[in-house]
């Protein structure tokens, strides 16, 4: 690989693991911004809702824009884009403005994330499988170390440092994306030939716009009749409206030629659409601890950030050091011996969660940490596989974005679950009634994985 390549992958690589890191990053904030704005738990949770709607919506609306404006364009327009959304969220004058700039920075860093992927397979023409393992690992290691990063500057500079640490990488991300990545080349539709009307059919706008307004209205219904203990007027028309726009939503999806969200294609490919919800259940399981441990460690433990952020490595390590030894197994025994013991894992770590109080040992917590870690590593590699393994061909690309959509909308009804478990405030009694809960979630994955796995044998005889 020559060294204009190297320096192009590590322009994508630090740019696109910017999305993983700020998703990460936050769940070591939560506590201190309840403090800061006076917030209890359900309303805090909105700064996790809203940037993994804002990516679920990003992420295929800006892979379409690419086609249409240029995968360097894209690229640069989302390091600015970031640039300038790190920058002002620590200028908030209030937790809604924050909100608004973590919206931005969501859209921003999804733009990199669409098309960087793209950008090494069609420039990077040598070792390519290499070159896009490395991205990989500046996605899973981003993520991983999300958390301690975050820990280690809350403690020292307070809350906006995690949004200003993000300068110097969009910085350097552009310089060198500036120097390294072609210019794109000229493309027709670009150039006028295509509407700006035409242009919002392609991306299905009226599917993005009816699937966010459900989506949002939904959770502030639910969410509100949870911190404020009984239901209104306002509770049932928010509701309501969340219910007609999901309803609308599900109906223009089957008639659209460019659907957002390509229902009929669960219908067609049932052991894919399984393959989605089992991924869906995961990231529940997976999500509800990521940022729940957190404040669990810091409000009930009175733990630091420092400290919890440091506790969080074993999550992360423990999940990257068992993904190159799940893809060997997965290699040789396929993906369902994999997927059922990271089932049981996850089980035996929210069962574990139950036990969990106000006197509870912190090792007691890094074994939970270490059971979700390693079965997070091997669901990681396992789900992809079983995703190939489930899906013809020529539907790779679809399912691909159906796939990172049922990841977004895991981590939506995770938070979703924490705050409707925890209300107001977050305490050891809640902990564990989300423990019952992720280990009814967690056998019912050990139940779906042994029925895979019995179909798989039936039909290999």
């Amino acid at each position: 690989m020559n060294a204009r390549n190297k320096w192009l992958m590590i322009s994508v690589g630090l740019g696109i693991m910017l999305n993983p890191l700020n998703s990460s990053m936050i769940s070591v904030a939560i506590a201190r911004l309840q403090h800061v704005y006076r917030l209890d738990f359900t309303d805090v949770s909105w700064i996790i809702f809203s940037f993994y709607i804002a990516s679920a919506v990003a992420h295929p609306v800006m892979g379409k824009a690419s086609d249409l404006f240029g995968r360097r364009r894209i690229f640069l327009t989302g390091l600015v884009v970031a640039f300038a959304s790190s920058i002002l969220a620590p200028l908030s004058p209030s937790f809604s403005w924050l909100i608004v700039f973590r919206i931005v920075q969501s859209i921003g860093t999804s733009m990199m994330v669409a098309v960087g992927m793209a950008i090494v397979r069609i420039y990077v023409t040598e070792k390519q499988a290499t070159a896009l393992s490395v991205l990989a690992i500046f996605l899973s290691g981003a993520a991983a170390i999300g958390p301690f990063i975050g820990g280690v500057l809350i403690h020292w500079w307070d809350w906006p440092s995690i949004f200003i640490v993000n300068v110097p990488f969009v910085t350097a991300s552009f310089l060198l994306a500036w120097r390294t990545i072609p210019k794109d080349e000229p493309i027709e539709s670009a150039s006028g030939d295509m509407s700006i009307r035409k242009w919002l059919g392609l991306i299905d706008a009226p599917g993005i716009l009816l699937f966010t307004v459900a989506l949002v209205a939904l959770l502030i219904g639910l969410l509100s009749v949870k911190s404020t203990g009984h239901i209104s007027t306002w509770h049932l028309m928010t509701g309501g409206i969340g219910f007609i726009a999901l309803a609308t939503f599900i109906r223009h999806e089957l008639k659209t030629p460019s659907p957002f969200i390509p229902l009929r294609v669960f219908a067609k490919y049932p052991a894919m659409t399984w393959v989605n919800v089992q991924f869906m259940l995961v990231n529940i399981l997976f999500y509800a601890l990521f940022f729940g441990i957190p404040s669990y460690l810091q409000q009930v433990l009175h733990v630091s950030e420092f400290n919890t952020g440091i506790l969080m490595l074993a999550l992360g390590l423990c999940s990257l050091v068992i993904s190159p030894v799940a893809g060997r197994w997965i290699d040789k025994s396929g993906p369902q011996p994999a997927l059922i013991v990271s089932a049981v894992l996850m089980t035996f770590g929210s069962i574990w969660i139950v036990t969990l109080d106000e006197a509870s040992p912190v090792v007691s917590v890094i074994l939970t940490l270490a059971a979700f870690g390693i079965s997070n590593g091997l669901y990681g590699v396992g789900m992809q596989a079983a995703l190939f393994k489930s899906t013809p061909k020529e539907m790779i690309g679809v399912s691909s974005g159906i796939f990172n959509t049922s990841r977004y909308l895991g981590t939506i009804l995770s938070t979703l679950l924490i705050g409707i478990v925890m209300g107001d405030t977050f305490n050891a009694i809640g902990f564990q009634v989300l423990g019952v809960i992720l280990t009814v979630l967690a056998a019912s994955l050990i139940i779906m994985s042994l029925r895979r796995q019995g179909s798989a044998e039936t039909q290999a005889r």
